[in-house]
């Protein structure tokens, strides 16, 4: 866990995730052209599956509106579908900047959510775990074109609840960074895929889970045609 805000609270943790987008949207000079309730779904993703991987559960959305009054119920419907994804119904508030209109979009994107336990990332066993991502990364225009290769929300919550399984979503630095900040003592120049690991994810259309070989049939199998293995070599 490292983007998220941890905080113990009566015995727990409050978790916090964010995310912001900026000139994605309707407005004239938006960098790409694209209906707010896409804006509000991706952004809320990215928030949502970072407090998830804490081992958090999300109780609430604060979306913090840059895009105009107009656009709030396109955002909320966004966010709306990611819930369903989920099978989650959260509140959701927020604010909308309505002084002054900008020249391009942007949202801000909080998701709170509580722990029983700290959230941090976990040591691993090289030897007894396998690696693998789910999904591809994507960013920009090709979040709106290939649809087809951005790990659904479902299958992440469901990894999520797997006990042995760690799950870790991708952002803008990229697969070999993530993976680095997940497993320190690799030397990431070293990783093997057929996917581009410096490449952005834009909002976390990929993720990186570590997993026992006992369950890669399984894992496979939930994820088809989304998985791609990730290997190493030791020099």
């Amino acid at each position: 866990m490292r983007d998220p805000l941890s905080i113990p609270f009566n015995g727990q943790y409050l978790v916090i995730a964010s995310d912001n987008s900026g000139g994605f949207g309707m407005k004239e000079h938006d960098a790409v052209k694209v209906p707010y309730d896409v804006v509000g779904y991706y952004s809320f993703r990215v928030a949502v599956m970072e407090c998830m991987a804490s081992g958090a559960v999300p109780v609430s959305v604060i979306l913090q509106n840059f895009c105009g009054e107009a656009a709030w119920t396109a955002l909320n419907q966004g966010v709306q579908r990611g819930l369903e994804e989920l099978g989650l119904g959260l509140p959701v508030s927020g604010s909308t900047e309505s002084n002054i209109n900008l020249l391009q979009s942007a949202l801000g994107v909080n998701v709170i959510g509580i722990s029983s336990r700290e959230p941090k990332l976990q040591s691993l066993n090289l030897e007894q775990l396998k690696f693998a991502v789910i999904g591809k990364p994507l960013v920009g225009q090709e979040v709106i074109e290939q649809r087809d290769s951005i790990a659904p929300l479902s299958v992440f919550k469901w990894l999520c609840g797997q006990s042995d399984i760690i799950v870790l979503p991708v952002g803008s630095k990229g697969i070999r960074y993530e993976l680095g900040q997940l497993v320190p003592e690799i030397q990431t120049e070293y990783i093997q895929s057929s996917l581009d690991l410096d490449k952005s994810s834009g909002p976390s259309t990929c993720f990186i889970i570590s997993y026992p070989a006992s369950k890669e049939a399984l894992i496979k199998k939930m994820t088809d045609p989304l998985f791609q293995s990730i290997s190493w070599y030791v020099t």
